[in-house]
């Protein structure tokens, strides 16, 4: 009977999306940092209500919700595996929005048109995570030792990760970029907040479809990153999945409230390493050692904190007054 509950989450995400572009985003513009912060408040205020909602589910078990995975989930724990997911995916979409600004940046996309592109490719992320996280909870409910391949995994993530410079993108080297452009013309300038268009009657592609093409297949990739890790949280599919859901619903007003301030996060990077290393090392372990969720979420939002005040930190000496010469100079 859980199937309802599914449905019914299900059916409450597309009605927040329609409410989203269809009444409050109907018209393109800018997105500018003060709507940016008061959505991102409100897709937190809603995250954490939800929150809430778990915790009666599965204190109640509706409908037999979280008796499927072996054992009886209280409604404490779930919250709280429910609320360190949430905080897991949320601080790996980190990473995520510095691509985006590199694709925004590669493609020169205009800034009335990113709300746009961002939409459809947060639409297409739910879709294909939603897969990827049932897949994932079939095959560890199957086979126990797929926990050591997706620690391994993130372990190796982590090290791609302190290796690896944003800066070098080159999604014109995007193999769904390459085949776009094999089947189909592409228009050089923006037309509108199109994606297709009919030009002597033939169908083209805008640059924005490109662009949007690039991100979708670059979520892709942060998404077989970020799913094993919450893996790594909890075993329950439906608290993978909404945890998940919510900490990507966020993601678009995320990037805009941020955008101006990107740089000033050098660290931020170097922390979700520490992050990705610990829920791998934590899932190599799950067989042998438990570290409970509140232990697990005390180290992610301590290794957040530190990467956050270590860049608040910098930020503050590079941007500090300093004493110019010719000042000195001219007072002898």
């Amino acid at each position: 009977m859980t199937v309802v509950i599914w449905i019914a989450f299900i059916v409450l995400v597309i009605i927040l999306l329609a409410f989203d572009l269809g009444v409050f985003h109907r018209k393109t513009h800018v997105i500018s940092a003060r709507e940016a912060l008061l959505w991102t408040f409100f897709w937190v205020v809603l995250s954490l209500v939800f929150n809430g909602v778990i915790y009666f589910m599965y204190q109640h078990h509706w409908l037999g919700i979280g008796e499927e995975i072996g054992h009886q989930l209280t409604g404490s724990q779930a919250a709280l595996q429910y609320f360190t997911g949430y905080v897991l995916e949320k601080s790996l979409s980190l990473d995520n929005i510095f691509v985006i600004a590199m694709i925004f940046a590669y493609f020169d996309v205009p800034l009335k048109l990113q709300h746009r592109v961002l939409f459809w490719g947060i639409v297409g992320a739910l879709l294909m995570r939603g897969m990827m996280i049932l897949g994932g909870a079939a095959l560890i409910s199957r086979f126990q030792w797929m926990t050591y391949v997706f620690g391994a995994a993130l372990i190796v993530t982590a090290i791609k990760m302190l290796v690896t410079r944003h800066d070098t993108i080159d999604p014109e080297k995007n193999v769904f970029v390459r085949l776009a452009r094999r089947f189909f013309s592409v228009t050089t300038s923006y037309e509108d907040s199109r994606f297709v268009l009919r030009a002597n009657g033939k169908i083209v592609i805008t640059p924005l479809l490109i662009a949007l093409i690039v991100i979708e297949s670059t979520d892709v990739m942060f998404a077989l990153d970020s799913i094993p890790a919450i893996f790594a949280v909890t075993r329950d599919p439906f608290i993978v999945f909404t945890s998940n859901i919510f900490a990507i619903l966020g993601l678009r007003s995320l990037y805009f409230a941020l955008a101006a301030f990107m740089n000033k996060f050098r660290f931020i990077k170097m922390s979700l390493v520490f992050v990705l290393a610990f829920v791998g090392v934590k899932m190599l372990m799950a067989n042998h050692y438990h570290i409970n969720t509140a232990a697990s979420l005390a180290i992610i939002g301590g290794i957040l904190f530190v990467g956050i005040a270590a860049s608040v930190y910098a930020g503050s000496r590079d941007t500090a007054p300093l004493q110019s010469p010719l000042k000195d100079r001219d007072r002898g």
